[in-house]
C-alpha cells in the first residue's frame, strides 16, 4: 500500500534515486526503470516484486534463445524475430533491476531481505545469459575448449562480485572521469549494452559468438586484475594498527604483568 508521505511521489523522485551506471545505463535504462518504479509505486507493489519480474524476462529470453538454436542452426527458422524479443525481453528485464532499487531507495521500503532476493536473482539472470551465450557458441563452434567455456563463465560474474562488494564506503570507480571518451570506453562493461550487443550479433553473425566470448573473457579478466590492484593499493594504504600492542618496559620485573590504570 502507498503511505500518504510517499503518496506525491513523481518520476523525476524515483529517476533522482538511482545509483547511477555507466552512460547508456543512465540514459536508457534508469530512465526506464523510473518509469516502472513509478508505475509499481501507484500498484502498491513491494520492491521485490519488480525483482521477481526481471527475474522472469530475464529467465524467458534466456530460454528463447536456448530453445531454437537447433532450429536457427539448421537455417529453419531466423535468428532476427528472436534475437528481437530476447533484445526487448533483457533489456526490460534489466530496467527492472534498476527500478527496484529506486523504488525501494525513494520509498524507504527496501530491506535486507528484498537486497538478499535481488543479489540471487542477479545470479540466476547472469547465469541464464551466459548459459544463451555458451549455448549459441557451442552450436557453432563445437570444438571451443570446456575449460575456456568455464573461464568465460567465472569471468562474467566479476562486475556482479564488484558491484555487490562497491557499497558504502567501498563505492568507488577504478577510474573516476566522467570524460566523454573515458564514458565511451566504459560502456564494453555497461549491462545494457551488453545485452542489447548479444542479440545484435545472433542477427548479424551467430557463428561469431565464440569471440563474443574471447572479448569478454579477456576484458573481465583484466577488469578483475586492475580491481584486485587497486583495492590492494587502497588496503595497504590504510592499514593501520587500531590498538598497538604495549610491551613490557625493559625495568619490569618477569612477574609483572601488563600496566593497568
Amino acid at each position: 500500500m502507498t503511505s500518504p508521505a510517499t503518496a506525491g511521489l513523481g518520476y523525476h523522485d524515483f529517476f533522482s534515486a538511482n545509483r547511477g551506471g555507466n552512460l547508456f545505463t543512465q540514459i536508457v535504462n534508469q530512465r526506464i526503470g523510473a518509469v516502472f518504479a513509478l508505475l509499481a509505486h501507484r500498484l502498491g507493489w513491494a520492491p521485490t516484486v519488480l525483482t521477481l519480474i526481471n527475474l522472469v524476462f530475464s529467465l524467458g529470453s534466456a530460454i528463447l534463445v536456448i530453445a531454437v538454436i537447433p532450429a536457427a542452426v539448421a537455417g529453419d527458422l531466423p535468428w532476427w524475430p528472436i534475437a528481437v524479443a530476447a533484445a526487448i525481453g533483457w533489456q526490460v528485464a534489466y530496467s527492472l533491476d534498476c527500478a527496484d532499487g529506486q523504488l525501494a531507495r525513494a520509498t524507504g521500503t527496501g530491506s535486507p531481505a528484498g537486497a538478499r532476493v535481488d543479489v540471487l536473482c542477479d545470479v540466476v539472470a547472469q547465469s541464464a545469459f551466459v548459459a544463451a551465450v555458451v549455448s549459441v557458441a557451442l552450436a557453432y563452434s563445437p570444438d571451443v575448449p570446456i575449460w575456456f567455456v568455464g573461464v568465460f563463465a567465472s569471468l562474467w560474474m566479476v562486475n556482479l562480485v564488484t558491484s555487490i562488494l562497491a557499497t558504502g564506503s567501498a563505492a568507488g570507480s577504478i577510474v573516476a572521469s566522467k570524460h566523454l571518451v573515458v564514458e565511451l570506453i566504459k560502456l564494453i562493461r555497461d549491462s545494457g549494452v551488453i545485452v542489447l550487443a548479444m542479440p545484435l550479433l545472433l542477427i548479424l553473425q551467430p557463428q561469431w559468438m565464440v569471440w563474443f566470448m574471447v572479448f569478454f573473457a579477456v576484458t573481465n579478466g583484466l577488469f578483475l586484475a586492475a580491481s584486485i590492484a587497486f583495492t590492494a593499493k587502497d588496503a595497504l594504504r590504510s592499514t593501520q594498527p587500531s590498538n598497538p600492542i604495549e610491551t613490557t618496559p625493559p625495568e619490569a620485573s618477569p612477574s609483572q604483568g601488563p600496566s593497568g590504570p
